[in-house]
C-alpha cells in the first residue's frame, strides 16, 4: 500500500513538475514567438491588404520577405517546442490512454492516420503511372466549341479571347462564342474590341441581365455546334498547345466524358496569397487530379479550363440547369456537378497535364475565404448526390476507384466537426502543445508539396508551401465547418464589382 501511495505521490508530482515547466514554457516563449507566427497570419488582416494594393514594389518585396523569413522561424520554433516539452506530450498521450474515452479517441485516430498515409501511397503509385495524352494529328482533332462566360472582367476577357484565337488548332474547326452575362463594368466593350479584331473568329452574346455562369454556359452550350465544349474562365490565358493537347483523350478513349485542363496562377508576381495558391494548385492538379486520372475519375473538371463531350453534356444538360438543392436553385458548383452527371453516365473523366491555363486568383484574404466558402459548398453538395450512384452498376469495369475516391472525401466532411471539437479541446487545456505538434506537423506534411513543387518547377517559389499551410491551418480552418453548416446557401460571393 505504501509503494502505491508513493508511486501515485510520484506521479503527480511528476503531472504537476511538467505543468510548471510548460507553464514556464509558456509564458517565456509566446511572447517572443507569436510575434513570428504573427508575421505570417497577419495576410489575413485588413492592415496587411494595404500591402497587397500598394504599388511599391520594394515594399511588397520586403513583406514577402519577411513573410518567408518568419515561416521558418516558426518552423524552427515548432521543432525546437517539440523537443522541449515531450515529458508534457508523453504525459499527455498517458493521461489519454488512462480513460476509455481517450483510449477510443487514440485508437481511432492512429486508425485514420494509418489509413490516411496508406491513401497518401497509393496516390503517389497512381502519380508516378500517369502519362499525359499527346496531342493527336490534325486531321484527328474534333470540332470545338469554345464557351467563356464573362461577368465583370473588363479587359482581361479580350485577353482570353486573344489567346484562345492564338491557339495552334485548325481553325475551321474552332468555334469561339464569348457571353456576357449581364457585366457592370466594360466588360461588353472589351468583348466587342475583341470581335473587332478577330472578326467571324469569334461570335459574343450579351444576356438580357445577369443570370449566373450556369445560364451562360448552358446559353453556349446549346449554340455550340462541335463534337466537343471547351469552358474557360474569361480571366484566363491559355497556350499554343492547350486546346489540342486538351481535346485529344477524346479521340484516343471513346468512353472519356470529360477532361480536366492543368490550372496555374496567372497574378502570382507580387501578392503573397496567389504565390502560395500557385504552390497549391500545382499540388491538386499535378498530383491530385493526375493520381484521379489513373482511376478515371477525376471528380471536378475546373471551370478555368474544362472539356466535355457533345452527347454527354446533353445527356444531362436538363438536369443539370434545372438542378436544385435543398430546393433552392444551384447557382454554384456548376462545374462540379457537370463532372458530377458525366461520371454518373458512366464515362471516364482525365486530367491532362500538358494542357496549361494561368488563371486569376484572389490577392485579399476576404476574395479567398468567399471562394473556399463556394468550393466547401459544392464540395458538400456533390458528395450526397455521387453518393446516390457510387455504389451501383454505373460504370462497365471496376468502379472502386471512384469509391474509394468518394469514401476518402467523405470521411474528410464526416470527421470534420469532431476534429474541430478536439481541437479547440487540445487549445484550452494545453495551449502550447497545440501550437508546436501543429506546426511541427504542418513542417512534416508540408515538405511533400515544397519537393513536389521545387522537383517539377523550382525550390524558391516551393517554400510558400509551407506558408500556404500555416495560413489555411490558423485563417481559414474554420472554411470547412462553416460550408458545411450553410452548404444549402447560394450565391458567388465574389463576382461583384470591388467597392470604391
Amino acid at each position: 500500500m505504501e509503494n502505491k501511495n508513493l508511486n501515485s505521490t510520484k506521479s503527480y508530482s511528476l503531472k504537476k513538475e511538467n505543468r510548471a515547466n510548460e507553464q514556464n514554457l509558456y509564458s517565456f516563449i509566446l511572447p517572443v514567438y507569436s510575434k513570428s507566427l504573427h508575421q505570417v497570419l497577419t495576410i489575413g488582416y485588413y492592415r496587411i491588404q494595404d500591402y497587397f494594393t500598394n504599388k511599391n514594389q520594394s515594399k511588397v518585396g520586403s513583406l514577402n520577405g519577411v513573410v518567408l523569413i518568419s515561416t521558418f522561424l516558426v518552423m524552427i520554433g515548432a521543432a525546437f517546442l517539440v523537443y522541449q516539452l515531450q515529458p508534457s506530450f508523453e504525459q499527455f498521450n498517458l493521461d489519454r490512454m488512462n480513460s476509455t474515452f481517450g483510449m477510443t479517441f487514440l485508437v481511432l485516430s492512429i486508425t485514420l492516420l494509418a489509413y490516411k498515409a496508406c491513401f497518401f501511397l497509393f496516390k503517389i503509385y497512381l502519380y508516378l503511372r500517369y502519362k499525359s495524352i499527346k496531342s493527336v494529328s490534325d486531321e484527328e482533332l474534333p470540332t470545338c466549341t469554345i464557351i467563356v462566360p464573362a461577368y465583370n472582367e473588363g479587359k482581361l476577357v479580350w485577353e482570353t479571347l486573344k489567346s484562345i484565337a492564338n491557339s495552334d488548332y485548325p481553325k475551321e474547326k474552332l468555334q469561339i462564342l464569348a457571353i456576357d452575362d449581364g457585366s457592370k463594368d466594360d466588360t461588353w466593350y472589351w468583348m466587342q474590341q475583341a470581335k473587332l479584331q478577330l472578326g467571324d473568329r469569334v461570335t459574343i452574346f450579351q444576356q438580357p441581365e445577369n443570370k449566373g455562369k450556369r445560364h451562360a454556359l448552358y446559353r453556349g452550350f446549346n449554340l455550340g455546334t462541335g463534337d466537343v465544349f471547351v469552358t474557360i474562365d474569361s480571366d484566363s490565358i491559355v497556350k499554343t498547345d492547350t486546346l489540342r493537347n486538351l481535346v485529344s483523350p477524346f479521340v484516343t478513349n471513346e468512353n472519356c466524358g470529360a477532361v480536366a485542363g492543368n490550372v496555374r496562377v496567372l497574378n502570382n508576381e507580387k501578392a503573397m496569397l496567389p504565390k502560395m495558391l500557385n504552390v497549391s494548385f500545382v499540388m491538386s492538379f499535378e498530383f491530385v487530379r493526375a493520381a484521379e486520372s489513373m482511376l478515371g475519375s477525376v471528380l471536378c473538371t475546373p471551370g478555368a479550363l474544362a472539356a466535355y463531350r457533345r452527347d454527354a453534356v446533353f445527356n444531362c444538360l436538363p438536369e443539370w440547369i434545372n438542378q436544385t438543392f435543398m430546393g433552392q436553385p444551384s447557382d454554384i458548383g456548376e462545374d462540379r456537378a457537370m463532372t458530377n452527371m458525366i461520371l454518373k453516365q458512366g464515362h471516364h473523366v482525365l486530367f491532362q497535364r500538358n494542357a496549361h491555363v494561368l488563371t486569376n486568383v484572389p490577392e485579399q484574404y476576404k476574395g479567398l475565404y468567399k471562394m473556399f466558402i463556394r468550393w466547401g459548398r459544392s464540395n458538400v453538395r456533390e458528395n450526397i448526390m455521387m453518393a446516390k450512384y457510387v455504389f451501383t452498376n454505373f460504370r462497365e469495369g471496376s468502379k472502386a476507384g471512384s469509391r474509394l475516391l468518394f469514401f476518402n472525401q467523405s470521411l474528410n466532411i464526416i470527421m470534420t466537426y469532431p476534429f474541430l471539437l478536439f481541437m479547440l479541446f487540445f487549445i484550452v487545456t494545453h495551449p502550447l502543445l497545440f501550437l508546436s505538434s501543429t506546426l511541427a506537423s504542418i513542417l512534416i506534411i508540408s515538405s511533400f508539396p515544397v519537393l513536389f513543387y521545387a522537383k517539377r518547377y523550382n525550390l524558391s517559389e516551393s517554400i510558400w508551401a509551407y506558408t500556404y499551410s500555416i495560413l489555411y491551418t490558423f485563417g481559414l480552418f474554420w472554411i470547412t465547418p462553416y460550408a458545411i453548416a450553410t452548404a444549402a446557401k447560394s450565391g458567388w460571393l465574389t463576382r461583384e464589382l470591388p467597392a470604391n
